[in-house]
């Protein structure tokens, strides 16, 4: 079921100094309400005290989820969201109860998702065990935006495992969803130059699987060929799949289980998801400090306004670092 944020920042943020309506937020999570994880979800969009209260509560409640959060990541036109789509549904058909969150571009106006949830996924939206939200990138070269991590772990809290994570496809810029996601494939199709680009992104050194999507093209079969040496030489599995047909995807499922089941037993999952939290930490750091210093920006004098950028940045850190020492 889709996770809708329809509500608006008052609904959320009235008098609550007890605390009581972010507890019955988190429970409400707990219980798998769709309304309370759209809510939960907002929240931490917005950021402020009130999602670090919920985040607290629902980490104490399940501090140590083992749901696997898979990224999926590649260039545009290679078909990730009809990929994650059948995805969904195969994990459905083992029984997963499943997240999928869906980075989108920014609208330039409202700074919202402008493609909103997909209409690929529409299929899922009567499922009650499938927890959908798009989230819009606000901008980050990176495809993700900084709460997207904290979605995923509202929806562990929720009972999802796996949790998906698709990004907006932007191409060389793709490395966050690497730094957040427990497993991360990267998704090619024939035609696109996905090899070459992947290459020069680095993301093929990057990503745990390499995955050639719309094998019913012709082309397939080249891409496969001229990817087997390059997977061979960094160790990383290589699979063909369809996701028109979803012939091939049960293939993937059972592979992306293998892995992570061999990343949690040799360390490597524990290890990554450290990294990960730092990461998440680095993130809310840089969203939290972006508001003060366009502010401080904004306000400058005038004979800082005529220099250039760079000393302007430096003057504006200067300026934040010195108001922060005296508080």
């Amino acid at each position: 079921m889709s996770a809708s944020s329809e509500n608006s920042p008052r609904s959320l943020s009235g008098d609550d100094a007890d605390g009581s309506f972010i507890r019955r937020i988190a429970e409400g999570v707990a219980a798998r309400s769709p309304r309370a994880i759209g809510r939960a979800i907002t929240i931490v969009e917005e950021g402020g005290p009130q999602a670090d209260q919920l985040l607290t509560i629902l980490d104490e409640a399940a501090p140590a989820s083992d749901a696997l959060t898979l990224g999926i990541t590649g260039t545009g036109g290679a078909g990730k969201s009809t990929l994650a789509g059948r995805l969904v549904s195969c994990f459905r058909s083992a029984g997963h109860r499943v997240g999928l969150i869906a980075v989108d571009p920014s609208s330039p106006i409202s700074g919202g998702a402008v493609l909103g949830d997909r209409i690929r996924m529409m299929r899922h939206a009567c499922d009650p065990d499938v927890v959908i939200r798009s989230m819009a990138s606000r901008g980050r070269l990176g495809g993700l935006s900084a709460a997207t991590a904290s979605a995923a772990r509202i929806m562990k809290a929720a009972g999802c495992h796996p949790v998906l994570i698709e990004t907006v496809g932007v191409g060389q810029a793709e490395f966050d969803i690497v730094r957040l996601a427990d497993l991360t494939m990267l998704v090619m199709a024939p035609g696109l130059g996905d090899d070459i680009q992947a290459m020069k992104a680095g993301l093929l050194e990057l990503t745990d699987m390499l995955v050639v999507n719309k094998g019913d093209l012709a082309g397939a079969d080249i891409l496969m060929r001229e990817m087997e040496p390059i997977a061979h030489d960094r160790g990383k599995p290589l699979l063909k799949v369809s996701a028109k047909d979803g012939s091939g995807v049960d293939d993937l499922v059972r592979e992306v289980f293998s892995l992570f089941r061999g990343m949690a037993e040799s360390g490597r999952l524990e290890a990554r998801r450290q990294r990960s939290s730092d990461a998440e930490a680095l993130d809310w750091a840089l969203e939290m400090a972006r508001e003060e210093l366009s502010q401080l920006l904004e306000n400058q004098p005038d004979e800082l306004k005529n220099c250039s950028p760079k000393k302007r940045a430096e003057a504006a850190l200067f300026l934040l670092k010195t108001l922060k020492a005296t508080m």
